[in-house]
């Protein structure tokens, strides 16, 4: 039976959404706190982490490496994020929003050119996968936080 590719579809939409949201932000808006810890830019820059994780662990698939324990993502990942945010928010502004556009293209190329076996080893195929194929989820997340932001801003 052919693998569901449903998220090709909603990758390539929430990627539309990063592409349009990346090519109109001014400086300001990227300098823009999206809350009280994290700019928009900061914000694209997680995706791009969250993003380039995924792309990982779909090559250790095309491997046929298997998942080990450091593989899993931890049930609360807030430490990871809290770590990362000051790496982030070293990075220049307009290079993150790019950085996260280019991963985000990548990251769905690799997903999406899974054979059906390979996406057999993703979720929500194997629901213990660490990797799930479903990238819009987590950009649609921070894409609508980024909007609302911004629309108290203008």
């Amino acid at each position: 039976m052919p693998a569901d590719r449903s998220f090709i579809a909603k990758n390539d939409h929430e990627r539309a959404r990063l592409r349009a949201l990346v090519d109109r932000l001014t400086e300001e808006q990227l300098r823009a706190k999206v809350n009280a810890e994290w700019t928009v830019a900061a914000v694209l820059a997680h995706a791009a982490f969250w993003d380039a994780r995924a792309q990982f662990l779909a090559g250790l698939i095309r491997r046929g490496a298997p998942f080990g324990d450091s593989h899993r993502e931890p049930d609360d990942p807030a430490w990871i994020n809290d770590s990362t945010r000051p790496l982030l928010h070293a990075i220049a502004p307009r290079e993150a929003a790019r950085t996260a556009l280019r991963i985000a293209e990548e990251t769905d190329a690799a997903v999406a050119a899974l054979t059906d076996e390979q996406l057999s080893r993703t979720w929500p195929g194997d629901p213990h996968s660490p990797l799930n194929t479903i990238r819009a989820n987590h950009r649609s997340e921070h894409l609508d936080e980024i909007e609302a932001a911004l629309a108290k801003h203008a």
